[in-house]
């Protein structure tokens, strides 16, 4: 799906449609010149890459080497299927394989293509631990079926819940999706939850961080991939990325 640049930080403040389109881009020609293989960067003692887990300054989450030669960014929303499928196919051989070498590190970027939920999803996602972020993510994308149904299927209570005041309207649009038993299964309690969608700075941060990628990095669909700064247009999956990371010089 792509979109034209506009403001999410505003979109904040008024009712947002759920609009459940493909996320996708259309497919370019990723080839780059092969470099060298690079040497594997063992993680410090009784630590493992995939497990070390720092925030940046850009909003999102990096998981591995802090110094990988190899940085790969996903800008991802949790409500597109395209970015469940790359989940699904790629997140545990690039962990294990490529992140787990010390060679390149992975950060997400949540992108919010679907407004309100995406910002609802993102936010319980990061309702606990800076290294649960990227599991709890997986877990969405996982059962995006299970986790979007109840959305698609009640378009009137989503248009009800986007259309009260700011204090309430999250925490409403997670009740109509039934994700506080979705979240508290996974270990975060109905309260923490409510608790975390009560907090409107951290949403409006959320939005105004897709904003600014939206208009920096210019991002218009998800999954967008970033190697080293370059964007790799028209790589939505595992198959098309895992060349790239090998000609990169994970090998």
């Amino acid at each position: 799906m792509t979109f034209p640049p506009r403001s999410f930080a505003l979109a904040l403040a008024a009712p947002l449609a759920l609009a459940l389109t493909a996320c996708g881009k259309e497919a370019a020609d990723p080839a780059a010149a092969a470099s060298a293989p690079l040497p594997t960067v063992a993680a410090p003692a009784g630590t493992s890459w995939r497990d070390t887990v720092a925030e940046t300054e850009a909003g999102g989450h990096l998981v591995g080497n802090p110094n990988a030669p190899i940085k790969l960014i996903e800008y991802g929303s949790l409500s597109c299927p395209a970015c469940a499928a790359f989940a699904r196919d790629g997140m545990e051989p690039l962990m294990a394989k490529y992140v787990e070498s010390g060679r390149v590190s992975f950060e997400l970027r949540n992108f919010a293509v679907h407004g309100g939920v995406d910002l609802v999803l993102a936010r319980l996602a990061r309702c606990s631990t800076k290294e649960a972020v990227i599991p709890l993510s997986d877990q969405i994308w996982h059962n995006l079926p299970e986790v979007m149904g109840p959305l698609q299927s009640n378009q009137a209570g989503v248009d009800r819940a986007l259309n009260l005041p700011m204090a309430q309207r999250f925490n409403a649009l997670a009740q109509v999706g039934g994700l506080y038993d979705f979240f508290a299964s996974r270990g975060i309690s109905a309260d923490q939850a409510r608790s975390c969608l009560a907090d409107i700075p951290s949403l409006e941060k959320l939005a105004a961080e897709t904003d600014r990628y939206t208009k920096q990095d210019e991002v218009t669909g998800t999954p967008t991939f970033m190697l080293n700064g370059r964007k790799l247009d028209g790589v939505n999956g595992w198959a098309a990325l895992e060349p790239i990371l090998q000609r990169a010089g994970a090998r």
